[in-house]
């Protein structure tokens, strides 16, 4: 679908993706990989609504012509890269439902899972949220990306629940608060001046965590 604005036509990003050869050559392999990781890096300095195509071809060292090569638009780039990703963020999940662990122990796991993930693919989830708020097609993505650790801790509230730890609370309105939470101090974090250090992010949002669950009301 395309839309036109003062006389040009735009291309909108609910247009399908084009159908494009197989990259024939290890030069365009090369190329095709330059992109992306120029890409990342600009839009995990800038975001990928401030991020321009100019900026990720200067950040390659490559063409503007180059990117076309590739993608007919960055959020075409970003819709393929989230197509790719969602697996990754589902197996990284997995990890933490295995048995024998304590309560503090999954949660660790929990936060552990939900802040190297974005951190691994920060450009990649900072780009589906943030375009998640302007298109339709991005926010089914960012909804089913969050889905994943949702449902682990809705879940996991119905257990404490079980034991009698926060017995008055909605299992699924405290698992996307936690979600929102883990996402919003992962970005803040992650994107924000200097390096971040993991083991204390990580240890501040597992105890945010666990006391939001595993308390029990005085009676």
């Amino acid at each position: 679908m395309r839309r036109y604005e003062g006389g040009s036509s735009v291309s909108t990003v609910s247009d399908p993706p084009a159908r494009r050869a197989p990259l024939p050559t290890n030069r365009g392999r090369r190329t095709r990989a330059a992109i992306d990781t120029a890409a990342r890096s600009v839009i995990a300095r800038k975001g990928i609504l401030a991020a321009t195509i100019a900026d990720i071809a200067a950040e390659a060292g490559r063409s503007t012509a180059s990117f076309y090569n590739y993608y007919d638009s960055k959020e075409a780039m970003v819709r393929e890269w989230a197509l790719r990703f969602r697996d990754d963020v589902n197996e990284r999940a997995q990890t933490v439902t295995r048995h024998g662990l304590s309560n503090q122990e999954r949660v660790q796991l929990a936060a552990a899972a939900h802040w190297h993930t974005y951190k691994d693919l920060l450009a990649e989830m900072v780009s589906v949220s943030q375009l998640a708020m302007v298109n339709d097609d991005f926010a089914g993505y960012w909804a089913e990306i969050c889905s994943i650790p949702t449902s682990f801790i809705t879940e996991m509230v119905r257990r404490a629940q079980s034991d009698g730890y926060c017995p008055s609370d909605d299992p699924q309105l405290i698992a996307v608060a936690i979600v929102a939470m883990l996402n919003q101090f992962c970005y803040l974090q992650l994107t924000g001046p200097g390096t971040p250090d993991d083991e204390a992010c990580i240890t501040t949002l597992a105890n945010i965590f666990y006391r939001a669950i595993y308390y029990k009301e005085d009676h």
